[in-house]
């Protein structure tokens, strides 16, 4: 059986087998977690089945106190090292300097320039030598993640990308979380549903989109570039 037909069948896994699948049978997979509760749901079957799996999350140096906390709590309950990657503080204080610090208000291009230093230069790094990247994404979280896939070659980053959450619901995960007495960021009880930079993020309102709470002041597709549209296994020959 080929790679393409093994991580074809990986699809049809549960995530917890999945990830046990993909720690057994893949030299360098490495899981990205925001601490977001999708996140924090992969930590705890990494850490419960104990997988070499290597952990990460990138600090972009606006995030919640909530999620500072969180990050020192999951280590230490879990007892698994959670890396942290920083932007480059040259770039960030160029930017900061020319722009002000809190230009990423005044344009979308501003914005996501801002994203690009904090968030994606970072994530480039973390992904050096990894061989699977495995994310926490749903396509519950956003209609512009309605076309991805459990498995997907990633061009953009030259990885496969495994998303074993992809078509968890919202009942299932907070379900899980809840039976398996997994922290969560408190913010989440407080009406946000998506979590990430403080002055990028507020609680969500009667009715909304669940990425509404992201980047409120634009009319955007609420993406900040990490994730790019891929096709499903179309990694070259």
């Amino acid at each position: 059986m080929t790679q393409t037909d093994q991580l074809s069948q990986l699809a049809a896994r549960t995530a917890e087998e999945g990830l046990a699948w993909v720690a057994a049978h893949f030299r360098a997979p490495v899981f990205s977690t925001s601490l977001g509760e999708e996140d924090q749901a992969l930590t705890y079957l990494i850490a419960h089945q104990h997988l070499p799996i290597s952990i990460f999350t990138i600090d972009t140096g606006r995030l919640f106190a909530e999620t500072y906390d969180l990050i020192a709590l999951t280590s230490q309950r879990y007892r698994v090292p959670i890396q942290v990657y920083f932007p480059d503080a040259s770039r960030v204080e160029r930017y900061v300097g020319q722009n002000g610090i809190n230009a990423f208000y005044t344009s979308m291009e501003l914005r996501k320039e801002c994203c690009n230093i904090r968030k994606v230069a970072p994530l480039q790094r973390a992904l050096q030598g990894a061989d699977v990247w495995i994310t926490g994404l749903r396509v519950a979280q956003s209609a512009s993640r309605q076309q991805m896939k459990k498995v997907e070659w990633d061009n953009h980053y030259q990885v496969i990308k495994y998303n074993p959450l992809l078509d968890w619901s919202d009942e299932q995960l907070h379900y899980f979380t809840t039976e398996h007495n997994i922290p969560v960021n408190p913010l989440h009880k407080k009406g946000f549903a998506s979590i990430g930079c403080a002055p990028c993020t507020r609680a969500l309102q009667a009715g909304e989109d669940a990425r509404a709470g992201r980047w409120w002041w634009e009319n955007s597709t609420k993406e900040c570039g990490l994730h790019i549209p891929q096709q499903p296994l179309g990694r070259p020959a």
